[in-house]
């Protein structure tokens, strides 16, 4: 196979899985990294998240909406 390059992405490890904690909707300094700058969720291959812990981040997301620490569109 000449000519051709293989390209080995590194493994992202889950920051939440390193640091044994779990995301939480008050933490709004960590849960606003896992929101993009138009204000959507971004996706686990983005974030590097596993998948246990981006439901969490989901869920964290959404909760901190709901109670107004984060908002739901941009420029707010």
């Amino acid at each position: 196979m000449r000519g051709h390059m293989i390209h080995k992405r590194k493994k992202r490890k889950c920051m939440f899985c390193m640091t044994k904690k779990e995301p939480y909707f008050l933490d709004v300094e960590t849960i606003e990294g896992f929101v993009g700058e138009n204000r959507r969720i971004l996706p686990r291959r983005a974030t590097g998240t596993c998948s246990k812990h981006q439901r969490g981040v989901t869920r964290a997301v959404k909760r901190a909406r709901f109670v107004a620490l984060l908002p739901y569109v941009p420029g707010q």
